[in-house]
């Protein structure tokens, strides 16, 4: 794998154990877009989690204004 491929996975956050998984099947280019899709949807999920913590808080900071707590 050159190091661009390298690096661009690390950039997208992928550790050590997924950039050897993903360097393991390189050769097989379905597995490999099977493997970044996995990892796709892992980082649209941790998104989305924080997501919905931000509403979490963006409601509290409504309730409080609403109560006039300060």
């Amino acid at each position: 794998m050159n190091d661009s491929i390298r690096q661009n996975l690390i950039d997208a956050g992928c550790d050590e154990d997924f950039i050897r998984r993903f360097e393991d099947c390189i050769c097989d280019r379905s597995k490999c877009e099977k493997l970044l899709a996995q990892h796709r949807r892992e980082l649209l999920d941790e998104v989305h989690e924080k997501e919905d913590n931000i509403s979490c808080l963006d409601y509290l900071v409504f309730m409080m204004k609403k109560e006039g707590l300060k």
